[in-house]
């Protein structure tokens, strides 16, 4: 089922995160969940427990992250399309895996339903304490790609997005989204289109599972279990996954794991650009606090200022071409975030010599409408 807005008397229903990223995942050809029961991403799992097995699919409760995380990856080598959930605390218990799946380039969503950190913290508090985490969450400092809704449609959409993304790349695609977002109800137009199977796997029935050249080429996947048997390592390997310390070899493998994410990022980059000629001020926002952003814009623009808005829906990689092109002629940046400033350092990167102003909660809080419209007079 669709959710998309519609001006020709839409039907509306009551629908949370959960059960969009859960329909999303099922219209994208999702075919394997598992995942461990964690506040607040366990809606997720009792969702796909009872909702993927009416499609043909298969949803498994693991006996704990590190388990779920290998169910995915098995599934996902031996064709299916895996989706796994959980909060920050798996996230440190998924952080190996991460590294096989990169390594072995196996497509994979991963839904971070972020909570406020660290360690058990506030299991039903919203934060955005995991936009850098799920990023070097793991050794090696490789590409991932990371995506953030902001609002229940946006949940869906990209969804489906991760779906494609993981495919078309043979990587792990974070979903990254929070407590609020998942578990509150918003009313949305459900009578858009119904999302096809989303993107078919391209598969490749022989020869070497890996190939190179060029760099930033993405090789079909070969499906284990058929055919030859070939091999699956997590160690550094040439073409045909056996281990080597070849130079060449490394190197080559090292700059594809790179080139394939860095070198596309006109495919990935997305972010919701409201810009207004002349302003000097900019609100960069992602995810549940960019609802505020929104709304503060609004007010703002209604008092007669003139202000920017750009929203960010792919976090990793950053969207630079995009945030570039919205700093031309602005003087001051602000970045409301539920955490100490952890994007604003991205930003401030790219900025420049212009000013960057944190809007920052920590104390379980949302940031309002109020304290962003401060930030920006």
């Amino acid at each position: 089922m669709g959710m998309t807005t519609n001006t020709e008397a839409p039907r509306r229903e009551y629908v949370d995160g959960t059960s969009a990223i859960v329909r999303g995942a099922i219209d994208a050809g999702c075919t394997f969940f598992a995942g461990y029961p964690i506040t607040p991403a366990s809606g997720i799992l009792m969702s796909m427990m009872r909702e993927i097995p009416k499609v043909g699919g298969v949803a498994i409760q693991g006996e704990d992250e590190i388990a779920s995380m290998g169910m995915c990856l098995g599934a996902a080598m031996t064709g299916a399309k895996a989706m796994t959930a959980t909060s920050g605390p798996g996230i440190s218990l998924y952080s190996e895996s991460i590294g096989l799946a990169i390594m072995g380039e196996v497509p994979l969503v991963i839904v971070d339903v972020q909570r406020l950190g660290p360690a058990t913290g506030g299991a039903t508090t919203a934060a955005q304490g995991d936009v850098q985490f799920v990023r070097w969450g793991t050794g090696g400092g490789y590409p991932v790609i990371v995506l953030a809704p902001s609002n229940v449609p946006e949940s869906y959409s990209l969804t489906v997005k991760a779906f494609e993304l993981a495919e078309r790349f043979r990587c792990p695609v974070f979903l990254l989204t929070d407590k609020e977002l998942a578990m509150t109800l918003s009313a949305v137009d459900v009578d858009g289109p119904t999302v096809a199977q989303g993107t078919e796997r391209t598969e490749k029935h022989e020869g070497l599972p890996y190939s190179w050249e060029p760099a930033d080429a993405v090789e079909p996947m070969r499906r284990y279990g058929e055919g030859d048997a070939f091999r699956f390592t997590g160690s550094t390997h040439d073409e045909g996954a056996y281990i080597t310390k070849n130079a060449a070899k490394v190197g080559a493998l090292n700059e594809h794991l790179i080139a394939k994410i860095e070198h596309h990022r006109d495919e990935i980059e997305m972010v919701d650009a409201d810009l207004i000629p002349g302003a000097d001020t900019i609100v960069i926002s992602y995810g549940v606090t960019a609802g505020a952003a929104r709304a503060a814009i609004t007010r703002l623009r209604s008092e007669g200022a003139t202000v920017s808005s750009l929203v960010v829906h792919s976090l990793w990689p950053i969207p630079e071409a995009a945030l570039n092109d919205a700093f031309e002629g602005i003087d001051r940046i602000v970045v409301p975030e539920l955490n100490m400033g952890l994007y604003s350092r991205e930003i401030e990167r790219i900025a420049g010599s212009r000013e960057v102003i944190g809007v920052n909660r920590i104390d379980g809080g949302l940031i309002t409408v109020d304290e962003i419209m401060e930030a920006v007079r």
